[in-house]
């Protein structure tokens, strides 16, 4: 497959390494095309690109840029892009973190559908819960005992099985967690939220959400963080996840 990548930070660069080396032709860039972004496309066996060029000829997109930079997009960039290649949101809304507050996100609507609305398309949601840490080094055969689940939601059922199929190659158990709408599901501070579940786990946590409630509580994240120390081991972040995320 050609798939276009948007960033390599710590989940797209992850994702760019081993779908080139799972043999994609993969494509990337970022915000500031650079020497640094050569050098690593170079590394890793990609093509550095600029955005137009992570999209034309794409079988899959995959974004995986913080929310301000999406709305930075080119508004026509995906005008062209046939209806059928899957466009893959990576993201997470972290306000008072890493992003400024946005409105409608606050307000309950789903993370990837703000994105779907900023880009044009409907997206499918995936990789966003699951650290970057876990899908660097965390991906096993198919049918290994307890091989960590991701969530893939989305409305469009034959672009979601080919993202799903990416989610299995790169070495996770993929699971349907319904419509983008429902998407809300999978976002920070959610049951599902970076705790590297097995597949029924993974569902069960889906099950466990409560909407409106991780909006509420996100605020505490910069604190939950804090609590672990400057460099929390993979465990101890997993652990408080999981305890954090914990329905009540």
């Amino acid at each position: 497959m050609k798939i276009g990548i948007f960033g390599t930070g710590n989940i797209g660069g992850t994702l760019a390494r081993k779908l080139a080396a799972a043999g994609h032709d993969v494509r990337i860039t970022n915000s500031k095309p650079s020497e640094k972004l050569n050098a690593f496309a170079a590394d890793i066996g990609a093509t550095p690109v600029d955005a137009q060029g992570v999209v034309d000829g794409a079988d899959m997109i995959i974004l995986s840029i913080p929310f301000p930079a999406v709305a930075e997009l080119p508004q026509d960039l995906f005008a062209n892009l046939p209806a059928n290649v899957p466009v893959v949101d990576t993201g997470n809304y972290y306000p008072g973190m890493r992003d400024p507050h946005i409105a409608a996100i606050d307000d309950g609507l789903p993370e990837s559908v703000w994105v779907s609305n900023q880009i044009g398309r409907r997206v499918i949601k995936a990789f966003n819960n699951i650290l970057a840490a876990t899908l660097a080094d965390g991906g096993r055969p198919v049918g290994t005992p307890d091989r960590i689940a991701a969530a893939v939601a989305g409305d469009d059922e034959a672009q979601k099985r080919i993202v799903m199929g990416i989610v299995d190659e790169v070495g996770f158990d993929p699971v349907d967690s319904g419509s983008l709408d429902e998407s809300w599901r999978q976002q920070p501070s959610t049951p599902v939220y970076c705790c590297d579940w097995n597949v029924e786990e993974t569902r069960k946590a889906l099950g466990q959400a409560v909407k409106g409630k991780a909006a509420a509580t996100r605020g505490k994240l910069p604190e939950q963080f804090a609590a672990l120390g400057p460099n929390p081991k993979h465990a101890d972040v997993i652990a408080s996840n999981r305890e954090n995320n914990a329905p009540a």
